[in-house]
């Protein structure tokens, strides 16, 4: 299942499965010794901060070799690391951590990214504007998948000479580059290559028919094959890349992180060294580009983030286009969790969940499964549910289905006076209670009964109001309307984020994802809208208030 995790990336690192992840991109903070690295200033980012500053570029190495060291663990044996860099310290990270952790012979290569045009300093000093993206394996077997980019106009012109009624081509070759004693042959009056041709007869005759081959009017030269503009998938691409700019102001994908990497970029990395359904990781999320990117291309992924503002807006950004029925469900691990969104989620999402985070494996069948949500480690059988006051027929279903799915276990934990199936549920009531215990106690059976908060901490959602303010007309004849959204927590409030065009149905598509004050101004026509404001506490809690409006030449609001 796709993750969203909080917490220190090392300490996660080190929970997931050695050789679990196929692709690996980090993007971490880089050795520039400025504070405006602290981008979101939630706590978790300062604490990051403060850890990787807290002695010269010798301690910046340390701290981020024994993840890179984590990441080396869990990649495949197949697998890939990117890893984005800027010159403060791009030769001390290819040099003390990854040519010692992945090994020189591993080394893939040095992308060079040209993220900006040369500005007026370069009249003062060697401007820079590239970073280094370094790539290693961790093995001899890649996955690879050539990048090509658009040709220029000066390279079709130059190289596409050549035209006919089904557009441009280029020539290219048909004879075989080495000796093929079996396709020696002559051919339409044309002798054969020394070499041979490349092609069989039967398909030398399929590319005639289709007038893919061009014929000199002199014998003693030789045919060449038609390569046509519109079927070229474009220039090889070299480790140099020009052509994916910075994400600028007015872009669309622009979501107010300062150090947002195109989605060009991480499409063209991703695409090139895993295929659909490999296993993406990026230890520093950030704004989440890569799992948004990963998510479009059908692959599985990991996101991991010291910062609740990352992960949380990691998520809406997942969230904000219409997910469709291929898209894989993902979870988001928290510190803690409110009631509310755990109580009412999709059920077999939040059984998966649950049983990993109980630290048992997940039953990934819907159907015939005898009501078994997932095992442990030893094999004993958890049910999950997702209600209160459970009652005495659950624990009589469980003894029943247990027997039923492994009887020599369910006879052998018996009688060593173990739990022969585990309950995890809200709450439990009276009866189901009584049954255990009465269980136990005449029929040698035990029967575990688990409490969500029990398995994770449960925090209460922040309090939110919303209150908004007719401004008038505007110069367009919109209704410029001021709204105000007041959130109270215990952990205090991180951000705001807003939805002006709110639809119950398709839920919480964020049109600002990040607001600190919680003050917007937005303009209307006429007619009705349902406008959603979500808060979100330290804790990465959240709580949504929805209010209805109504423009036509004045306002009018409802709930």
């Amino acid at each position: 299942m796709n993750k969203l995790l909080l917490g220190d990336n090392l300490e996660i690192l080190k929970t997931l499965d050695s050789e679990s992840v196929d692709l690996i991109y980090l993007d971490p903070p880089f050795f520039s010794n400025r504070n405006y690295e602290v981008i979101w200033g939630d706590k978790g980012e300062v604490r990051s901060f403060q850890d990787r500053w807290s002695g010269g570029v010798e301690h910046y190495i340390g701290w981020l070799k024994e993840r890179v060291e984590e990441m080396h663990r869990i990649l495949k044996p197949t697998g890939s690391i990117f890893l984005h860099c800027d010159w403060h310290a791009n030769a001390e990270i290819k040099v003390f951590i990854l040519n010692k952790v992945f090994g020189e012979e591993n080394f893939r290569g040095e992308v060079v990214w040209q993220r900006t045009a040369v500005h007026n300093d370069a009249k003062k000093k060697l401007a820079v504007v590239s970073d280094t993206i370094w790539y290693y394996s961790k093995g001899k077997k890649i996955c690879w998948n050539p990048a090509f980019t658009d040709l220029t106009d000066e390279a079709i012109n130059t190289r596409y000479r050549y035209e006919d009624e089904k557009g441009r081509f280029h020539l290219g070759p048909i004879d075989s580059p080495s000796p093929r004693p079996n396709m020696i042959y002559e051919w339409n009056g044309f002798q054969s290559p020394a070499k041979g041709w490349r092609y069989s007869k039967e398909t030398m005759a399929q590319l005639d028919t289709e007038n893919k081959i061009w014929y000199p009017t002199d014998k003693n030269k030789r045919p060449r094959l038609k390569l046509y503009l519109e079927e070229t998938k474009g220039a090889l691409l070299g480790n140099v890349w020009t052509d994916i700019g910075n994400v600028q102001g007015h872009a669309k994908e622009r979501i107010g992180y300062p150090t947002q990497k195109p989605e060009a970029l991480l499409e063209r990395i991703i695409t090139m060294a895993s295929n659909e359904g490999d296993v993406v990781l990026d230890a520093f999320v950030g704004g989440g580009t890569t799992v948004a990117v990963a998510e479009r291309l059908r692959r599985k992924w990991i996101g991991i983030d010291q910062s609740v503002m990352a992960i949380k807006v990691t998520e809406m950004r997942l969230k904000k286009p219409q997910r469709d029925l291929l898209d894989l469900p993902f979870i988001v691990q928290l510190h803690k969790y409110d009631y509310d969104t755990l109580r009412y989620q999709d059920a077999f999402e939040f059984e998966t969940w649950i049983v990993q985070q109980f630290g048992g494996v997940a039953n990934s069948k819907q159907r015939g499964d005898l009501g078994i949500d997932g095992k442990t480690k030893d094999g004993v059988p958890i049910q999950v549910k997702r209600s209160d006051a459970i009652g005495r027929n659950v624990i009589d279903n469980l003894k029943s289905a247990s027997e039923r799915f492994d009887k020599t276990l369910f006879e052998a934990n018996k009688a060593a006076g173990k739990s022969i199936g585990i309950i995890i549920a809200f709450s439990f009531g009276k009866g189901a209670i009584q049954e255990v215990a009465r269980l136990k106690n005449h029929d040698g059976v035990i029967i575990e009964l688990v409490t969500v908060e029990n398995v994770v901490p449960i925090a209460k959602k922040p309090k939110l109001t919303l209150t908004c303010n007719d401004l008038g007309l505007n110069v367009k004849k919109l209704r410029e309307i001021e709204f105000v959204a007041v959130g109270e927590s215990e952990s205090g409030i991180e951000f705001y984020a807003w939805d002006f065009n709110h639809e119950v149905e398709n839920g919480f598509k964020a049109d600002v994802m990040i607001d600190k004050t919680g003050k917007q101004t937005h303009a209307f026509k006429a007619g009705s809208y349902k406008v959603a404001v979500k808060v979100v506490d330290n804790e990465g809690i959240e709580s949504v208030e929805i209010i209805t409006l109504k423009t036509n030449g004045v306002l009018e609001t409802g709930n």
